[in-house]
């Protein structure tokens, strides 16, 4: 055979469509706007936030029949931000859908800055739903 097997998109050949993200870049996404949306109203409460996302969180064999923790808060010092840790795996488990994913985002990031600033997390943002 001589030449290409399929023309380059400027010669009309088929154009490639960008991958698709995954479940983990997908999470990544909503992570990223809720916190920086809800972060954005607290900014000079709060000083540096930092977000990160963990499939699962480190149990001790201990650990029992409780469920796995859905996020984790480190506070900050005057040298490193705050980290707020969410675990994506407990999280993906107990959403039905997207939707739920959002709303379950938001609560999480909601109630840790709500806990950072020592206050009520309705106070936060108006679209926490709480318990």
């Amino acid at each position: 055979m001589r030449g290409p097997a399929v023309y380059p998109p400027s010669l009309g050949g088929v154009r490639s469509l960008p991958p698709r993200p995954t479940r983990r870049e997908r999470f990544d996404e909503i992570v990223l706007a809720i916190g920086t949306e809800v972060e954005r109203r607290w900014t000079k409460e709060l000083g540096p936030v930092e977000y990160a996302v963990e499939d699962t969180p480190l149990l001790p064999e201990d650990w029992g029949e409780q469920a796995a923790p859905l996020s984790s808060l480190v506070r900050g010092t005057p040298d490193r931000p705050h980290r707020m840790v969410l675990f994506r795996r407990p999280i993906e488990h107990r959403a039905t859908g997207r939707e739920e994913l959002e709303a379950l985002v938001l609560t999480l990031i909601v109630e840790q800055i709500a806990d950072l600033l020592g206050i009520d997390a309705d106070d936060v943002d108006p679209r926490y739903q709480g318990d």
